[in-house]
């Protein structure tokens, strides 16, 4: 099978952009990296503006995931972002945010398999890259194995899409946020398991509640590959055992390395106007457990916000993390 990446990290609105990613590149350089979700509208929108840029080499491999529910939409979506350098195109059905319920995209997708079907012909016709899609077991009551097996069926058959990243959870519509959902509704990865065994040639990514390495390895006897969003976030230093089992280093020693490695792209994004607060949130759980990371927040927090903030900052705060 071409294109399988055993690793990736999910994507997370909000979280994972251009600066979450440049950190997580010092970590890994084989995990796929996905972008932030965007709708439709919005990256029409944004490519309008010019506020789509070309990727820097150092960002591959990359995904951009995208959502909707316009086949001719998305179809310009794809065939921009692969012309700006993505390496995939990954469709968003599995959000169960308000707003997607709305508008009827993201998991809701899965109560109009023929629209979904119609936007992965689009999709795959238009460009040359990989397309995947990120989806749930399950939306409510259609909740079963048979409802996931033919969801999958559906749209991997006659040469449409071969790559699927399975959150092990069903969505749940009726009165319950999207963070709730992330947690709330019980895992059950035995069910992508099954798809592996009943799709072999496909590509089966199993995500949700995953939190290790460790785990890690025991999903990949049973499934293609592993993704994993938050814990990563919190604790980007577990994608370091992506590349290499060891690190070779203390972890705080290794960690302010990683920190003084940023540096300049830090000053060439401040030159360009940047806040430095935009990029230092993603840092600032860099050094949890370690003596010391609690003034660490603290220095970046009472200074960042202030005029003319630079790296000075960063490495005043990092005086208060311990080597030993």
């Amino acid at each position: 099978m071409k294109n399988i990446y055993k690793f990736s990290v999910a994507p997370m609105l909000h979280y994972t952009d251009r600066h979450c990613r440049f950190l997580h590149r010092q970590f890994t350089k084989t995990a796929l990296l996905y972008t932030e979700m965007i709708t439709e509208n919005n990256f029409v929108y944004f490519q309008k503006k010019n506020n789509i840029s070309t990727l820097h080499h150092y960002e591959h491999p990359i995904a951009i995931q995208i959502a909707g529910k316009d086949p001719e939409k998305l179809k310009q979506c794809a065939e921009i972002a692969y012309l700006k350098g993505y390496d995939e195109i990954n469709l968003n059905v599995g959000c169960p945010s308000k707003k997607l319920k709305q508008a009827g995209f993201g998991i809701y997708l899965v109560r109009n398999i023929p629209l979904l079907i119609k936007i992965i012909e689009k999709i795959i016709s238009s460009v040359p890259i990989p397309v995947s899609i990120k989806t749930r077991i399950g939306l409510d009551e259609k909740d079963d194995y048979y409802f996931l097996k033919n969801l999958i069926k559906k749209t991997s058959q006659y040469g449409l899409c071969n790559k699927f990243i399975i959150h092990a959870r069903k969505a749940l519509s009726h009165n319950m946020s999207t963070k709730a959902n992330r947690t709330i509704p019980p895992i059950h990865y035995d069910m992508v398991y099954q798809l592996k065994q009943d799709f072999p040639k496909l590509t089966i990514i199993i995500n949700g509640n995953i939190k290790s390495m460790k785990e890690s390895k025991l999903h990949l006897q049973y499934v293609d590959g592993v993704m994993i969003g938050r814990a990563i976030y919190n604790n980007p230093i577990i994608l370091s055992q992506v590349d290499s089992k060891t690190l070779g280093l203390k972890k705080n020693t290794y960690m302010k390395n990683i920190v003084r490695n940023m540096y300049p792209y830090i000053e060439k994004e401040l030159s360009l106007g940047t806040p430095l607060h935009h990029i230092s949130r993603h840092i600032l759980g860099l050094f949890n457990s370690i003596p010391g990371s609690k003034l660490w927040k603290k220095y970046i927090n009472d200074n960042v916000y202030k005029k003319n903030s630079d790296i000075s900052i960063l490495e005043t705060a990092l005086k208060f993390i311990n080597v030993i």
